[in-house]
């Protein structure tokens, strides 16, 4: 299923009410649009989606943009620099807002907080900006305690008032796996000291909070690895765990984006710098099943690294909200899916004819087990308003064996889902063992991919001495040629003066000779 878009000549103004259930629809836009570009952030308030900063060919974005989801229109906010922040260089605050790109970004309060990032500025600690969304006033927070090092590609989650800063890569392309909390009523910062296994240090992951309690880690990066893991943190006992997760098969892939609503967990987007990923997944947080709520056709904007998504709430209806991203080509459109109401919308393990038998199945003849266990005959005795039950025995010992017929129908149907459920576990139990030598194959073609890369290396030094070595005989090859240009002039010169010589010494022999 691929995406549609809106007719140009609709109501702009019944857009929501127009569209179809989890399928993604490119909004139409009036006038102007902003700068295409990846690694950007954005949040959505009072029914706008502002996007900041992002890169494009290379260089760091800086701008502000607003959509007004409901006049679909893009424009452009002014900052003015916060009057009581220091004017100095060192405050990063002479551009307005600097150009950042791989930063996050979380609305608290009236205002956007954008964390970290890459940009020219550097910087040794992580840098909070804001955005006062009503006096458009933007600036630097002040904060304290623990700063974490500047870094990019981390994730942002919002706990109560509390943001979790989970992994990501620094200025030195070291890649992290730590987990810092900020406190925004204090403004303070803190380390995380978890136990049990923590996710390899990766960057460009998502991250999400189920029920206040539980930080989930899902995907990313690092330098060679492209991952598919779930990971939890139990931000009560401060314990790292991996589980088991359930349903469709999930990809790896790096540059997605995520976004929870209730307990469900929705991905977009993502790649392996090969090729992207056109599938939209949705994860129920509290079973842990993967389910795949639409797939778009290759190449399409949505099948990209470094995009981003949100949700919004228009006319009581949830919607996600994405832009950007770059899939070989960079994009500016803006997309959105309809969510079905929580009570539409069920886990897709739950939605197979088998299993809707089986459930079906299982509750009949749970029913007719009770029943079985009445006492019939006491039935025909029983007197209602004083009067004795006409209803011939006959009659109901047909409906009882009627009864037991359709409980060995519903027997037999049941064990026919379980004979289905044990192949299907068959299958998942095969398919798992094929992932399972897959990432060993391809664990060891990446260990190969490496070692080759580092003979290359070696490789090009050599040839690098060999080039030097050459261009070194060349001279001397030249040094040689003068030498041998020197020689034969000077075996000539002797020749010369050999003969010149010879020919003195005869004339005074002969003038002795006559004497």
């Amino acid at each position: 299923m691929g995406a549609e878009e809106i007719k140009k000549d609709m109501d702009i103004t019944s857009w929501p009410s127009d569209l179809a259930y989890e399928q993604w629809v490119a909004l139409p836009v009036s006038g102007a649009r902003p700068s295409a570009r990846y690694k950007h952030a954005t949040a959505v308030a009072n029914e706008k989606l502002y996007i900041t900063g992002g890169s494009r060919n290379g260089r760091y974005l800086s701008d502000i943009q607003a959509f007004d989801l409901r006049s679909l229109t893009w424009s452009s906010l002014k900052l003015e620099i916060d009057p009581s922040a220091d004017k100095s260089e060192d405050s990063g605050l002479q551009e307005v807002l600097p150009g950042i790109s791989d930063h996050s970004m979380i609305k608290w309060e009236n205002k956007l907080l954008l964390l970290g990032g890459h940009s020219k500025k550097s910087s040794d600690a992580m840098i909070v900006h804001f955005i006062n969304l009503e006096t458009h006033v933007c600036g630097v927070m002040e904060t304290s305690g623990k700063i974490p090092v500047a870094r990019g590609g981390h994730s942002v989650t919002l706990v109560g008032s509390k943001l979790i800063v989970f992994g990501g890569e620094d200025r030195s392309r070291k890649l992290l796996n730590d987990v810092h909390v900020l406190d925004l009523q204090t403004m303070t910062w803190s380390v995380v000291e978890a136990t049990q296994t923590p996710p390899a240090p990766r960057f460009d992951h998502s991250a999400a909070v189920h029920s206040e309690r539980y930080l989930l880690i899902f995907g990313g990066c690092s330098h060679s690895i492209f991952f598919n893991d779930l990971h939890v943190l139990d931000l009560h006992t401060m314990e790292w765990s991996q589980p088991q997760v359930q349903g469709d098969l999930v990809s790896p892939r790096a540059g997605h984006a995520g976004i929870s609503i209730d307990e469900m967990w929705y991905i977009v987007g993502g790649g392996d710098n090969n090729n992207g990923c056109p599938e939209t997944l949705a994860l129920n947080m509290s079973k842990l099943v993967w389910s795949t709520l639409t797939t778009l056709k290759e190449r399409h904007p949505l099948a990209s690294e470094g995009l981003s998504i949100c949700s919004a709430i228009i006319d009581g209806g949830k919607y996600l909200v994405a832009f950007g991203g770059y899939n070989g080509k960079y994009n500016n459109e803006v997309f959105v899916m309809k969510l079905k109401p929580r009570d539409l919308s069920h886990p897709k393990i739950f939605q197979s004819p088998a299993a809707a038998a089986a459930a079906a199945s299982v509750t009949a003849a749970y029913a007719l087990a009770k029943s079985e266990k009445l006492d019939f005959p006491q039935i025909i005795d029983l007197n209602f308003n004083g009067v004795e039950n006409n209803v011939p025995k006959k009659d109901i010992n047909l409906e009882i064996n009627a009864i037991k017929e359709e409980k060995v129908v519903l027997e037999s149907s049941i064990d026919e889902a379980r004979a289905e459920n044990s192949r299907l576990r068959e299958k998942i139990d095969e398919l798992k063992s094929n992932h399972t030598e897959l990432s060993k194959e391809l664990q060891s073609v990446q260990s190969q991919l490496i070692s080759e890369r580092s003979r290359c290396f070696k490789l090009e030094a050599q040839i690098a001495e060999l080039q030097k070595m050459l261009e070194s005989l060349e001279s001397i090859e030249n040094e040689v040629q003068i030498l041998r240009t020197q020689k034969s002039a000077l075996e000539q010169e002797m020749e010369v003066s050999s003969t010149q010589q010879q020919g003195s010494g005869g004339v005074w022999r002969w003038i002795a000779g006559g004497t």
